[in-house]
């Protein structure tokens, strides 16, 4: 099948390189002449396992091309992807701009029926205004059909060819039997391909999102007030997560959750919600509890060293928004070393992918380092912020040499205070009841 993605961002590439993958000839577009140029050299622009390997593969045996000609790749495609961003306005609305003009953008260069697909993430009622859009310039009959992405970075390949579910959403018979053709390869094991209402279909990605945050925040929550009454989260967890009802996932405490979907999401469906004369006391709530949680390792640093932290030098591990990602988009890193900053501290950061991305944000105001330990060394104690693997099993007796103090600040509640404690370290989780 020949496919157009509009969009070379996150969604965008993984989704054609995989289409790709499965045998189709697809042609990746986007206005970004630097992008595409870096593309067509095989630079990717991003971070995600497995994907330069797959991306090269496929350019190599002729499935995938990058180019600049927007209207050449609609003409040339039946199944045309929408993957452009819809970044937050001022008051949590989804930025709609883009879209609309890769809507018009199709409208004026179809020359037949097309299916336009909507991937980016958009709000309710988006469909409609992007087939009315493109309908205003062309008499061609064609198809807007709603099939939201639930992609983890870092794990996006994966999820892409092994989905859980697969979301359609259109009342046109023909484009959804086209959609379940074009993701037949990938559900093999049985996952289903639900077809729904376009409006049901955009609204299921803004409540799975949404629902990820709620628990993510509800443990923070659990873990601020394990700390107030002297129980463990910990042990908290188990008990909560043992139950068939709830289960494990998307309860680990830790310093709040970031990147370019939850909160962006939560904020884009409070909004939806507030125009609809709906108020969504839960996600006020979820967004709130989210904000205060990426300040609270700071508060930590602050309640043992002092409000005042001119003179101290402070290692950070970890600066993405999640492991096995650069992107540090609403990274709770952002807030943790903006405050440290802010309190005089000298920061020493590092991170395996995130370094380029920090170093654009925060230039010379902090020392970034390729390797943890130099992080560590004259450092007068460590913060963990994002879990990478390679953080998880450090040489405590090196890191215990190398620090002025023994202190340790584990925002993602890796290291087992037992264990620090018997190196001789003081040591601070999140829902453990404080200092150890």
């Amino acid at each position: 099948m020949r496919i157009c993605v509009i969009g070379t961002g996150y969604v965008g590439l993984v989704a054609g390189t995989c289409f790709a993958d499965s045998g189709n000839d697809v042609v990746c577009v986007d206005i970004d002449e630097g992008k595409v140029d870096r593309l067509q050299r095989g630079e990717i622009p991003i971070y995600e396992p497995g994907l330069e390997e797959l991306v090269r593969r496929n350019v190599g045996e002729g499935r995938l091309r990058f180019s600049t000609d927007v209207a050449g790749g609609i003409r040339d495609s039946l199944v045309i992807f929408v993957a452009v961003g819809t970044p937050s306005g001022d008051d949590g609305s989804a930025d709609l701009r883009a879209v609309l003009a890769v809507a018009e953008t199709i409208g004026k260069a179809a020359n037949g029926r097309k299916i336009v697909v909507d991937k980016s993430t958009v709000p309710v009622g988006t469909a409609e205004r992007v087939a009315e859009t493109i309908r205003r310039h062309t008499s061609h009959p064609v198809t807007v059909v709603s099939n939201p992405e639930f992609l983890k970075e870092g794990a996006a390949i994966e999820d892409f060819l092994k989905p859980d579910r697969i979301v359609i959403g259109t009342d046109d018979p023909e484009a959804a039997e086209t959609m379940k053709e074009l993701y037949a390869p990938f559900v093999r094991r049985n996952q289903p391909i639900l077809i729904m209402d376009v409006r049901s279909a955009e609204l299921t990605k803004y409540a799975a999102n949404a629902m990820l945050a709620t628990r993510i925040s509800f443990m923070n929550e659990i873990a601020n007030l394990c700390e107030r009454v002297g129980a463990d989260v910990n042990r908290v967890r188990e008990g909560v997560g043992t139950d068939s009802r709830i289960g494990f996932s998307f309860l680990y405490p830790g310093v709040g959750y970031g990147g370019s979907c939850f909160p962006k999401d939560v904020k884009a469906l409070e909004r939806t919600s507030l125009d609809h004369e709906y108020r969504f006391r839960i996600l006020r709530a979820v967004e709130e509890a989210n904000e205060a949680q990426k300040r609270v390792l700071v508060s930590k640093v602050k309640a043992h060293f002092g409000e005042d932290l001119r003179g101290r030098a402070l290692a950070v591990w970890g600066l993405a928004f999640k492991p096995n990602t650069d992107d540090m988009r609403e990274a709770p890193s952002l807030v943790v070393l903006g405050e440290l900053l802010a309190a005089g501290a000298q920061v020493r950061a590092t991170d395996p992918e995130a370094i380029p991305t920090a170093r654009r944000i925060f230039g010379e105001r902090v020392s970034f380092f390729e390797k943890p330990y130099d992080a560590l060394s004259g450092a007068d104690a460590l913060l963990l912020v994002t879990e990478w693997n390679e953080y998880r099993h450090p040489d405590l007796d090196r890191m215990r040499g190398l620090l002025r103090q023994p202190v340790i600040f584990d925002g993602r509640n890796v290291y087992s205070p037992k264990v620090l404690r018997e190196h001789g370290f003081t040591y601070y989780g999140i829902g453990v009841g404080g200092r150890t």
